[in-house]
This record gives structure tokens, sequence and C-alpha cells, in this order.
């Protein structure tokens, strides 16, 4: 009797590793799209803000919760909460009267620049209260140092500024510097924030040097692999 032996020939093997090479390439394809989706949304987050910052200044001639006769000139229901008209976005903690940096969410979004509508309430954000980045962690304009290389307590120069909002993955934010500015985390007009993306729970400030991006001169964002807990500031 004879013995038969069974098996792939050649040809159906190199089908079958054709079939996963496609397979694997529709996957890598597939993780590339949603990364562009997710780099042009956060581009347009910041690029949106900023058009509304600007146009809110032009109209009011004052700053987005700054604004000192918001209950009179924008239509709230109840009434639009009124800062104290000193040239900057700041909170309760820096001395003002209110936590300007959601006033100015509500300033915002109630007088037509920003779609959503946000009313005022004090610190911690709220998803009433502040619009979220795409991992759900809060924007905060503000005007502060908490960009670059500073650090709650030792700022760089005070400016205002738009916060990404934290647990952003880092090479999804050094795409977003390559594209909008330098590519450099500590310089620019993008930098790198520790922000803790706000709100009651999930507030973990990303790390700075050595760990969303790596000392230079120059320095650069961590790519590979990515640090998952990241944020970033687009200076006004």
């Amino acid at each position: 009797m004879r013995t038969q032996q069974q098996g792939f020939t050649l040809i159906e093997i190199a089908i079958v590793l054709v079939i996963i090479g496609l397979l694997l390439g529709g996957v890598l394809k597939g993780q590339e799209l949603i990364t562009s989706a997710r780099v042009r949304n956060l581009i347009s987050q910041q690029e949106g803000v900023k058009a509304a910052y600007f146009g809110f200044l032009d109209r009011y001639r004052a700053l987005p919760g700054d604004y000192g006769a918001a209950s009179t000139n924008i239509s709230c229901t109840p009434a639009c909460t009124n800062g104290n008209n000193n040239g900057t976005i700041r909170s309760i903690t820096d001395g003002d009267t209110i936590d300007e940096s959601i006033a100015a969410w509500e300033h915002l979004s109630k007088s037509g620049f920003i779609n959503g509508s946000y009313s005022y309430a004090a610190l911690p954000e709220t998803t009433a209260s502040a619009p979220s980045n795409p991992y759900a962690r809060f924007l905060r304009l503000s005007y502060d140092g908490i960009y670059g290389t500073g650090v709650s307590g030792t700022p760089n120069t005070l400016r205002h500024n738009i916060k990404t909002g934290n647990q952003i993955p880092s090479d999804l934010l050094a795409e977003i510097d390559r594209k909008t500015d330098d590519g450099i985390p500590t310089s620019g007009s993008f930098q790198f924030s520790v922000y803790d993306g706000g709100g009651a729970a999930g507030a973990v400030a990303p790390v700075g040097a050595g760990g969303c991006y790596a000392v230079g001169p120059p320095a650069i964002w961590t790519a590979t692999p990515p640090v998952p807990n990241c944020g970033a500031s687009g200076l006004l």
C-alpha cells in the first residue's frame, strides 16, 4: 500500500501570504487614516478657538471670559457671567473674582463664535462648562506660562494660550507641531504643556522632558513608542 503525503503546495502558500499581506496592509492603512483624522481634528480645534478668540476681541473690544459687559451685550439665559475687564483671562486662584477660563467658553458659545452651548460654573470643568478634545479631556483658554519647559510655580513668559487637554499621544502632537509650527515641543507657537486636562477626574499631568519629549538640543517629541498622556498649548 502507498502512503500519500498531504500538504500545501507552493502556490497555495504564496496565495495565503498574499492574503495576509493585503490584510496587514489594510489594517495599517486604516490606523494611518484614523491617526490623520485625529490630527486634523486637533488642528481644527486649535484653529477654531483661535479664530473665535480674535473674532470676539474684534467685536466686543474685550477678551472672552474677561469681558465686563457680557451680561448686557451677550444673550444668555440666565445672564452671562461678567469678567473683571483687566485684559487677562485668569482664574480665582490667580486673584480674579471668577474663573474666567470657564467664562470664556460661555462668552464664545453664547455669542456664536464656537459650536455648542456652555454655561459658567466655577472650576473644575464639566461637559456643560467647557469643550473637550477627542480623548475626553478639557481644553483651556487662559493667561499663564504653563507651556514649553514652564511648569506651575516656574512658568515661562505669561501669555494667552489654548491648551489642547491631556491624554493625547505624543506622536500625534509631533505631527501637529510639524504641520503647524517648527516641530519642536519647547519653542514656536505650539509647545508641550503640563496642563492636566482639568475636570474632576482623569487630571494626570503629562511628563515633559524624558516623557512626552526628549531633551535636545533641539528637544524632540517622543515618537517611538509614543507616550499616551501628553498635551500642548497653542500660543496666542
